[in-house]
């Protein structure tokens, strides 16, 4: 459930003053703990009052499921498979109406799927999510266990054709077979569940891997029979209408599903390789990416610097670090933050990951010459306030940014760069004359995303000097802080990890800074220069997050 939707029925009950909601969602997003327990921690309900309050809100009871007995004609009225997708599970059958607890109460379209999944009128109840996804696992099975008896039924007795030429009417038929998209609903379900942000399909000589990504670090499932490899991708190509015969050149897609009653957006990539099309999809499920400033976890200075900066008339505004360190989203937050009605907002992305209501967005396409230097040039014809430019690859798009930033629009763009000092020599690198960057930008916003330490088994312990020194710390510098790691529970998946969060730096453009950037000064001499004017770098920042308890040292050691 989206825990701001959810607060806002406490403010209207009563029970929740608006002055403390704002920390009360801060706390949420910092610590990573359900709504249900931070509103029990500052003392304003507890488990059952929260779930009355979502009960009386949307007019069903309020049931609590411990030792709640039901009847086995009742549960096989609801599928395995519609249990799971949709998080739900049946607890009474009466006068032609299905009582059933739902994981998200507040979703209608859940509702709906499952009236017309079931065929069935259907009422709900509100219950603790633990109990209910409890009381699937122990009558469903969980999805890992269903997987295995789809393996096992499609290797026995189902059998599909040579993995060489064939034609588009026997793919199809492949791809179509009930027990090939049941195996691939699951596998995308198992992925989402486990918070998964891609999903790779990989054949090789003699093995067909599913591997998937969750918070950075990639994990393997149970690999399926090789020669399943052929109709497993031919489904996703199905899914998102790619050309299913052209296996010669790589393709991109996009699938928008309904998976654990939520709505999912999944990218798909295709690359041809050796054995096959290796096939990527990144899920962009919105109901995990927080697009509010306030829940990305920044230190406070750079908050207000951003809340700043980003009403600012004019000038440019870069996001750097790597590939996967979150730059799209900080970007998203900010624009999400000034998407008024009085403003015109107009981004141009390859791809657009997240449809935004009120602003324009534009997906690049080289292949037709749709190239970002063309689109931005075309903005301007269009009475923008403010502009994002996904990614700033080329001279010819950071002159016309930086022109933009000069007539009076603020443009938001990202590079990919170690620092952010180095963001200022990789324009001047690209050939942009050091004069103009000094003249239009504004700051930079270094980050990275590191893994943070699971709530449930976080321990504490003490380092040995050999780590410390990585660190470059002594025993006497730290004191009497402590440090955490997570010792590995159910509710990580044994990784000791759950999450992420950002650590940052911020190179603020002020006049000295300017001065060197005139003279095309390195960026070892910016960053000193900045360090000198107060910046923290992402290793400071990352120091912040080990102290407080949110991260490892390896997690720092890793990533800065």
């Amino acid at each position: 459930m989206n825990a701001k939707q959810t607060l806002h029925l406490f403010i209207e009950a009563g029970l929740v003053d608006e002055g403390i909601a704002e920390d009360i969602l801060q706390e949420v997003a910092a610590t990573g703990k359900s709504l249900c327990d931070v509103l029990a921690d500052y003392q304003i309900t507890d488990e059952a009052g929260y779930y009355t309050v979502i009960a009386d809100a949307i007019g069903a009871d309020y049931v609590n499921l411990k030792d709640f007995a039901v009847p086995p004609e009742v549960i096989r009225l609801m599928p395995a498979s519609v249990a799971q997708m949709q998080r739900a599970f049946p607890l009474g059958f009466d006068d032609h109406v299905l009582q059933v607890a739902l994981c998200d109460p507040l979703n209608q379209q859940t509702m709906e799927d499952l009236r017309f999944a079931l065929g069935l009128d259907v009422q709900a109840v509100v219950s603790p999510i633990y109990q209910i996804e409890d009381l699937i696992k122990k009558h469903y099975g969980s999805d890992i266990a269903n997987l295995d008896l789809v393996l096992q039924e499609l290797g026995g007795g189902i059998h599909f054709g040579p993995e060489g030429e064939m034609d588009v009417s026997e793919l199809e038929n492949e791809a179509n077979s009930a027990p090939i998209i049941r195996y691939v609903d699951l596998v995308l379900a198992q992925a989402i569940q486990d918070r998964a942000s891609d999903i790779h399909f990989e054949p090789f000589e003699t093995d067909f891997k599913i591997r998937y990504r969750v918070d950075g670090a990639l994990y393997e499932m149970a690999p399926p029979p090789r020669h399943l490899a052929n109709p497993v991708i031919s489904r996703v190509k199905v899914m998102s209408n790619l050309n299913i015969a052209e296996r010669r050149i790589p393709q991109d897609g996009r699938i928008q599903k309904i998976i654990g009653g939520r709505p999912v957006d999944l990218r798909v990539s295709t690359l041809p390789t050796q054995f096959g099309e290796s096939v990527v999809l990144r899920v962009l499920d919105r109901s995990t990416v927080k697009l509010e400033l306030e829940s990305l976890g920044m230190p406070t200075y750079i908050y207000n610097y951003l809340i700043h900066t980003i009403e600012k008339p004019n000038g440019i505004f870069i996001v750097t670090g790597p590939t996967g360190s979150g730059k799209t989203t900080t970007l998203y937050a900010c624009l999400n933050k000034i998407n008024t009605i009085d403003s015109k907002v107009l981004t141009c992305e390859d791809p657009v990951e997240y449809d935004m209501e009120g602003i324009i967005q534009v997906p690049i396409n080289d292949n037709i010459g749709l190239t970002f230097a063309r689109v931005l040039r075309a903005f301007l014809r269009q009475d923008p306030d403010r502009i994002m430019v996904g990614e700033t690859r080329d001279v010819e798009t950071a002159q016309i940014a930086i022109q933009a930033s000069l007539t009076g629009h603020l443009v938001f763009t990202t590079l990919h760069t170690n620092d952010a000092p180095g963001a200022v020599t990789r324009l001047i690198d690209m050939g942009v004359e050091p004069f103009l960057i000094s003249a239009s930008l504004e700051g930079v916003l270094g980050q990275r995303l590191i893994r943070r330490i699971c709530t449930q088994c976080k321990t504490t312990y003490e380092p040995s000097e050999s780590v410390l020194a990585q660190l470059n710390l002594t025993a006497q510098e730290i004191g009497d802080k402590n440090f955490h790691f997570g010792s590995g529970c159910d509710f990580c998946n044994n990784t000791g990890y759950r999450g992420r969060k950002g650590i940052y730096e911020l190179l603020n453009i002020t006049d000295p800074l300017r001065e060197l950037i005139n003279q095309r000064a390195p960026s070892v001499v910016l960053k000193q220069k900045a360090i000198e004017l107060g910046m923290l770098s992402l290793r400071e920042d990352g120091m912040r997050t080990i102290y407080d308890g949110e991260t490892t040292i390896e997690e720092v050691l890793k990533y800065t």
